[in-house]
């Protein structure tokens, strides 16, 4: 599994990076292997949050939960290349997660982990088990869900436009019980450091439209037109963009849809039509004229081979 994810046999073993896209390769067959849908959350449930390291007590040692996930917002990157929080407060306080230089379709375990992550981490740092109001994730999934909904205390919604926690605001102004701001003086020096010597590099174009594109598909509206306005571009850069890089829209939308049909077809609890709706086609046909192009098959055809094997 690990030669498949693209890591060496001793990465584990190591202090270094690993990548990340091979993190997310690896939980996916992990996940297959144990027979745990739901390894993400297994992992995020019970480990010691001190593990985090700095990001642990840099949080940890705040005045306020809001001043922890300002901290976090800033420094998780540090940590972790490819995460990015984002805090909005409004009538509600959403704490947005996403990726840079990854795509996002291609994992749900790390992105579960990460949200049940955040939960323990509020609920250790104020001393209570606070719970979000709802928590929305952009991949999909079907079946029994109590599990999810049980470890993180609120509604989940699966298939949403964007991965993120929607709290209370009134959580932020809550004193926490390890305030130290010593110790906390200390760690953001230390933070501001390590953000300093972090890579920089937010990933080729290519995953940038593919993560722009995922949430757009369900609604039909995965048109360059739109994906190039979500980016802050005219159609006509967003093209010389893409033809710099030899790419066309057209392909980028087709390899995505191919490689969630393929997710989507292993969840047993997905029918055909909702699969096509997901993808963005107007009619299940099309979708069955498309999955015979990408495997040589229709998809009951495809899904009867994968319970076959």
């Amino acid at each position: 599994m690990l030669a498949r994810a693209g890591l060496s046999a001793v990465a584990p073993d190591h202090d270094g990076r690993i990548d990340v896209r091979s993190q997310i390769k690896f939980l996916e067959q992990a996940s297959r292997t144990l027979g745990d849908d739901f390894l993400g959350l297994t992992l995020a449930e019970q480990f010691d949050l001190r593990e985090l390291g700095m990001l642990y007590y840099v949080a940890a040692s705040s005045h306020c939960l809001g001043d922890a996930l300002r901290r976090l917002e800033r420094y998780a990157q540090a940590a972790n290349h490819a995460l990015i929080l984002r805090m909005h407060k409004g009538s509600t306080f959403r704490l947005a997660l996403s990726y840079a230089g990854v795509p996002r379709h291609l994992d749900r375990h790390q992105m579960e982990s990460f949200a049940l992550t955040l939960v323990r981490l509020c609920r250790q740092l104020v001393g209570h088990r606070i719970s979000p109001l709802v928590a929305n994730f952009v991949h999909q999934r079907s079946g029994d869900l109590r599990r999810a909904r049980n470890l993180l205390g609120c509604d989940v919604n699966f298939g949403a436009d964007s991965d993120e926690l929607i709290f209370d605001p009134a959580l932020l102004d809550r004193t926490l019980v390890a305030a130290d701001p010593f110790l906390n003086r200390l760690m953001v020096e230390n933070c501001e450091q390590a953000m300093a010597a972090r890579p920089t590099n937010v990933g080729p174009f290519r995953t940038i439209v593919e993560n722009t594109i995922a949430p757009l598909l369900p609604h039909a509206e995965a048109s360059a037109k739109k994906v190039a306005g979500s980016l802050g571009l005219s159609e006509r850069t967003f093209a010389r963009r893409l033809a710099a890089e030899g790419l066309s829209f057209g392909a980028i939308l087709d390899d995505l849809r191919r490689d969630l049909a393929i997710r989507h077809l292993e969840e047993p609890g997905l029918q055909i039509s909702q699969i096509a709706w997901l993808l963005g086609f107007h009619q299940p046909s099309a979708f069955s004229h498309a999955a015979r192009r990408w495997t040589g098959k229709t998809p009951s055809q495809y899904r009867r081979g994968l319970s076959s094997s």
